[in-house]
């Protein structure tokens, strides 16, 4: 029995399926919430609504799963016909909390893609209408689901390290994985809050769940170096680029996916331009870019313990690799992609004790989406009622403490000085 197939339990088939709506049909929308709740958890879930403000993209979404969800280009309408129990946000990090507060209003659960939303006025907006309506709302870190981070967690809670007292983390974003952020929306900081709160608040939200600690201020340093207006050979979009053909960060949207790949992108976007002028191969030295690619911050929290964080999104290899320094010794991990030098197979987390040889634990690489916590995340939500020894699943405190060292790092990159996350919050 391979790693993942134990976790795709049927239900109690006599037990009332939740109903579900979508709203936003990206590859997130489509493949990582549609999919399975289609194909994986028919016994518990049904999905009775796309809505999307592009019909072709929805048309797609049915094409590709092989489902005929019928489809809404309102919302309300949506909400009134389909009648979801729960709505799952998947629109752009913007608008996010305009879609959870009127589906709480309406009387629905949410579940919401990460970031939970972009800035902190949104995020009270949020946190105040989910207590004035009494829903709820669930955050989907899937980061937190994977083997190796909750075995990190559980060696932390252990107290293997004693109290940690400082965190020492950096993360690599590569020339191809890095580069898509700067040619879609998220390119722009009024849609994604920037890397620091579309991308990192996964970093930030495994920090604060390894420590079981809330921030507590941030300073930060941040710059558009490498993207962005820094490149005189540029054109809008790569699909008409006149450098197309020595462009090392050309993108051929209207090429046929490669094996593997999650869906086809000139079906999802190119195709479907026409109906919201929607272009998904900007170029990456668009001179409109104003979110940074260079990051650096110092967090403290809490407990007491401090942490130094990077983030770069034009690195050669990908991957990331932590250290928690504490009374008792020092624990690292790691998790590199686009190397030669590393084992596929298996993640070391290496323990270091004053006068003892380190201790190597291995845990095997789950080949699933994410490192296998995709489909974890997927029994949690989609499946039969289970425990939750590590608190793995994700209320709107914790999206609200994961994008709020975003938040408050870049009100501190913007005015050269630390933030308090109280006064955010």
């Amino acid at each position: 029995m391979n790693n993942t197939s134990v976790f795709i339990m049927e239900s109690d088939s006599s037990k009332e399926k939740t109903r579900y709506a979508i709203v936003g049909c990206g590859g997130r929308g489509i493949f990582t919430f549609a999919k399975p709740i289609l194909k994986s958890f028919k016994h518990t879930s049904d999905l009775v609504a796309f809505c999307d403000i592009n019909q072709g993209r929805m048309d797609y979404a049915n094409r590709a799963l092989e489902a005929c969800v019928p489809t809404f280009l309102d919302f309300d309408r949506m909400l009134c016909e389909a009648n979801p129990d729960t709505v799952i946000v998947c629109t752009k990090d913007s608008t996010h909390h305009e879609f959870i507060i009127r589906a709480f209003r309406h009387g629905c659960d949410v579940i919401s893609e990460k970031p939970m939303t972009t800035d902190e006025e949104k995020c009270r907006l949020i946190q105040a209408a989910e207590r004035e309506t009494g829903r709820k709302l669930t955050v989907t870190f899937n980061c937190r689901f994977i083997p190796y981070c909750t075995r990190i967690k559980e060696l932390l809670s252990q107290g293997v390290i004693g109290k940690i007292l400082s965190v020492d983390y950096q993360y690599l974003l590569d020339r191809s994985h890095g580069a898509d952020y700067f040619r879609r929306w998220h390119a722009r900081k009024e849609n994604s809050g920037g890397l620091l709160v579309h991308k990192s608040s996964h970093h930030f939200d495994l920090v604060n769940w390894w420590l079981d600690q809330d921030p507590t201020e941030v300073f930060a340093l941040g710059s558009l170096q490498f993207y962005g207006p820094n490149r005189k050979s540029r054109g809008d979009r790569c699909l008409t680029c006149d450098h197309r053909t020595n462009c090392e960060f050309y993108f051929d949207i209207a090429k046929p996916p490669d094996f593997g790949a999650a869906f086809d992108s000139a079906e999802l976007y190119q195709k479907n331009e026409c109906f919201d002028g929607y272009i998904r191969d900007r170029c990456v030295f668009d001179d409109e870019i104003d979110i940074e690619d260079t990051m650096t911050l110092a967090v403290r929290y809490s407990g007491g313990t401090q942490m130094s964080y990077s983030l770069n999104a034009h690195a050669i290899y990908e991957g990331w690799q932590i250290a928690f320094n504490g009374t008792e010794g020092r624990l690292e991990a790691s998790e590199w992609h686009g190397r030669s030098d590393v084992d596929t197979d298996k993640q070391d987390i290496l323990i270091h004790r004053p006068g003892k040889p380190v201790e190597v634990i291995s845990v095997p690489v789950d080949p699933g989406e994410h490192g296998g916590g995709d489909i974890r995340l997927h029994q949690m939500l989609f499946g039969a009622p289970q425990p939750d020894p590590f608190g793995q699943m994700a209320n709107s405190r914790a999206g609200a403490m994961s994008i709020l060292t975003g938040i408050a790092g870049n009100k501190s990159i913007a005015t050269g000085k630390p933030v308090l996350i109280a006064e955010l919050s």
